[in-house]
């Protein structure tokens, strides 16, 4: 294994035999898995959330651009062209850390990239634990079809899924994620599976 590989594991591993609650939750999953409602309930309780879809937004406003899909892919794909592929948590780690020293625990929404993973994970890895959203892929489409905001179809909606997995490495974190979430059934199930989870963890604001 690599020393960065190597560095990673000691941080899994010692996050994992802690008894301490952990200090930062990364959100992780597909478009319409649920991952946006958990962060909505995360922010109705109080907790300092950081969206790392944020500085791929704030870009395009900058430019002067429509915020479209295929307007933050290009603008996702030249910040990683110009940061490498852990660009968005290279540019969100002083932004956390500074929330870090003020607050218990930190939300970090959109988790995307293998590389943005191992970069949190060298920094943050101790402090940090990972929760995948995840439902039925058909679900998926459905909620995305029916969304209020920018709503995709169903050949979209696979498109939008095979540019992330090829191009920004989005199944690293989903396929590592220390602990799952299923989303199949109503809201409130999945927040209710969420709440169990902070409390057996001992997460708060």
């Amino acid at each position: 294994m690599t020393d960065q590989t190597d560095q990673i594991t000691s941080r899994i591993v010692s996050a994992a035999d802690s008894t301490r609650p952990p200090r930062i939750v990364a959100l992780v999953g597909m478009p319409g898995s649920g991952k946006s409602l958990c962060a909505k309930h995360f922010e109705s309780l109080g907790f300092f959330q950081f969206r790392f879809g944020g500085i791929v937004v704030d870009e395009v406003a900058r430019r002067g651009l429509a915020l479209t899909p295929d307007n933050e892919r290009i603008v996702r794909e030249d910040l990683r062209a110009k940061h490498g592929m852990a660009a968005m948590a290279v540019l969100a780690l002083p932004i956390l850390k500074d929330a870090l020293a003020t607050r218990q625990t930190i939300i970090v929404d959109g988790l995307y990239s293998f590389s943005e993973y191992k970069t949190l994970m060298k920094e943050l890895g101790g402090d940090m634990i990972v929760i995948a959203i995840v439902c039925d892929r058909d679900i998926r489409y459905r909620r995305l079809a029916t969304r209020p905001e920018r709503p995709l179809t169903a050949a979209e909606a696979e498109r939008r899924d095979y540019l992330e997995v090829e191009n920004i490495e989005k199944g690293g974190p989903i396929a590592l994620a220390d602990y799952t979430l299923l989303n199949n059934d109503a809201p409130e199930a999945l927040i209710d599976a969420l709440e169990k989870l902070l409390q057996r963890l001992g997460v708060r604001a």
